[in-house]
């Protein structure tokens, strides 16, 4: 399988999220471990965390970068 089928998922999964949550100051190793939970994506956590720190930017939501 295709890693960039899943990207749509993926990605999906990060907007649900964010929305889900946007009042509270977010984890970004909780938003990796969440997304990954909800997608069974197999893509690098620098990779998510690029993805996740986009959408957060796009929506306006804070998420703590304390991924190390």
């Amino acid at each position: 399988m295709l890693r960039h089928a899943e990207s749509p998922d993926v990605a999906k999964s990060v907007d649900k999220l964010l929305a889900e949550r946007s009042s509270a100051l977010l984890s970004m190793r909780t938003v990796i471990a969440m997304v990954r939970e909800r997608t069974g994506t197999e893509r690098s956590d620098a990779d998510l965390e690029a993805l996740i720190t986009k959408k957060a930017a796009l929506l306006g939501v804070a998420v703590l970068s304390d991924r190390t």
